[in-house]
């Protein structure tokens, strides 16, 4: 923890008012103005679209962005929608720890501040999901807060003007970044310059082919002038990946598959997903065992193994197709359900298994 005179000392040493005066120029000028989550101030869209942009792409977002407002026009009525139905919403954008805390988030806003989301980033960062540099953002465009933002983008960015060594997600380079962004805050139209860093990293200084020559900070990168784009900012040390093996059983009978959902916690948490055996389990053994309160097994077929990347490890996955010749009344366990196949393109399903799904049942022909 740096002391008051220490941290006055850094901020003076970063400071630079022309860097934000020329951010906020070029961000009125070039910047994004007609993304679905601008032109508001309303905190909730705000803080949905800060979410869903962690880690993922504007295009990815905006299709599910408009989904969740069209269903969930506010926080209260997120805050009272059943968990599956917030999943559902979710499925298919990945890191689904965010859907969670995001249906958390919004419950505690409407139990702990009266359905109004708080204007200091503090309060903001208290919230399920929402760390510093969001809660900096939300605070940003919703209430015209003054507060530094630092996400990927805009490591990147300050890693190639300023030309920093050094991964930036390691706490000494990272500490350096945030009492660098909090110096070169601007004093007004902290808005614009929000936005501007987003653009920058987001439309130019991209991390495969940065468009440079267009780039409003080129005359001040350190980076462009000595050579260093394409080495700034430092990867992370790599790490071998981990991989891990499942077997999911598909089992049909006539136009359903039964599902179960997983638990809250670890991968694909809350959604429904496939029956697993152990990896290394004799397979006709486990789908003995797996079916044997659910009916008689009419066939089991070894479907193309796939390989499904984490962020941390692969996933190996092999599919059996199960088939049955008469199912028992009513499921195998708790937590299991026999799901109609006209209903699986919307179903809250980890996005792998709802291709397979949708491939063996197209392939069925079962659709029909």
């Amino acid at each position: 923890m740096l002391s008051s005179t220490a941290s006055e000392l850094a901020a003076n040493e970063f400071a630079d008012p022309s860097f934000s005066a020329t951010v906020i120029a070029w961000q009125k000028k070039h910047g994004r103005h007609a993304l679905p989550w601008q032109q508001t101030r309303d905190a909730y869209r705000v803080w949905l679209s800060e979410i869903m942009l962690q880690q993922t792409q504007v295009s990815a977002v905006i299709p599910y962005y408009q989904r969740f407002l069209s269903s969930f026009p506010d926080v209260q009525s997120l805050a009272a929608a059943p968990s599956e139905e917030v999943m559902a919403h979710w499925s298919g954008l990945g890191y689904y720890t965010r859907a969670r805390n995001l249906h958390r988030c919004a419950q505690r806003v409407v139990a702990e501040h009266g359905g109004v989301f708080p204007r200091d980033p503090a309060l903001l960062q208290d919230l399920p999901g929402i760390g510093r540099s969001t809660a900096a953002a939300i605070a940003a465009f919703s209430y015209g807060v003054r507060a530094a933002i630092l996400d990927g983008n805009v490591k990147r960015v300050f890693a190639r003007v300023f030309g920093i060594d050094g991964f930036p997600g390691s706490k000494p380079i990272e500490d350096a970044m945030w009492r660098r962004a909090v110096a070169l805050l601007p004093e007004q139209g902290v808005e614009s310059y929000t936005q501007g860093l987003m653009d920058l990293g987001a439309t130019l200084c991209v991390r495969g082919k940065p468009s440079c020559n267009t780039c409003p900070l080129a005359q001040r990168c350190v980076a462009l002038a000595t050579d260093r784009v394409g080495q700034l900012p430092e990867r992370k040390p790599k790490k071998a990946i981990p991989e891990r093996q499942t077997s999911m059983l598909v089992i049909v009978d006539q136009r359903h598959v039964l599902l179960e959902q997983r638990p809250d916690s670890g991968i694909w948490g809350g959604l429904l997903s496939l029956p697993e055996i152990a990896s290394g389990d004799n397979v006709d053994a486990a789908v003995a065992r797996a079916t044997a309160s659910i009916g008689e097994v009419s066939s089991c077929e070894a479907l193309q193994p796939f390989t499904h990347v984490f962020t941390h490890f692969k996933l190996q996955i092999s599919p059996f197709q199960i088939a049955l010749a008469r199912r028992a009344d009513g499921v195998a366990e708790a937590g299991q359900v026999w799901y109609p196949a006209e209903r699986l393109a919307d179903a809250p399903l980890p996005a792998p298994v709802k291709k397979l799904l949708l491939e063996v049942f197209r392939e069925a022909d079962l659709f029909a």
